[in-house]
């Protein structure tokens, strides 16, 4: 392993999301999911809030359904304003050891977990994996499918 410093600085990370149709998409996250369109090519966008900004790729770049967590400063307000914009939310927000975070999904089925702060003294939610199946912390400290397999 070699002990030189690292000499180039990182600016940040831009997940890029493959989609099926660029204009949809980009409106989809305009209109229901609040973001900016910072720029955009015949089959590439950034879509930006605040300092978070999201690629979309038009057919090319990734291989389908991408799950991504952004930090969020009110989970309960955004889910409030994901409600009201009538954006696709998979599982509402609920307490983790990690976070208080919610899915929401986008036309292509990508899942953006968008989480806050823990809440202190709650309770752990319920977690709704890939596939829709819910699963619940037990006593016991461990994650059970709440249908029983």
């Amino acid at each position: 392993m070699s002990s030189q410093k690292p000499t180039t600085g990182f600016e940040g990370v831009t997940p890029i999301l493959r989609v099926a149709d660029l204009t949809a998409s980009i409106d989809y996250f305009v209109r229901k999911l609040g973001f900016s369109l910072t720029w955009r090519t015949d089959l590439l966008a950034d879509v930006g809030r605040g300092p978070c900004h999201l690629f979309l790729s038009q057919g090319d770049q990734g291989a389908g359904r991408l799950w991504l967590w952004i930090g969020v400063e009110d989970a309960d307000a955004l889910y409030e304003e994901y409600r009201a914009s009538g954006a696709t939310i998979r599982h509402p927000p609920a307490n983790y050891a990690w976070a208080y975070e919610m899915q929401v999904e986008d036309l292509d089925g990508n899942v953006l977990r968008m989480g806050s702060e823990p809440k202190p003294g709650a309770p752990i939610g319920e977690w709704l994996d890939d596939n829709g199946r819910r699963w619940r912390y037990d006593d016991e400290g461990q994650w059970r499918r709440m249908d029983g397999a």
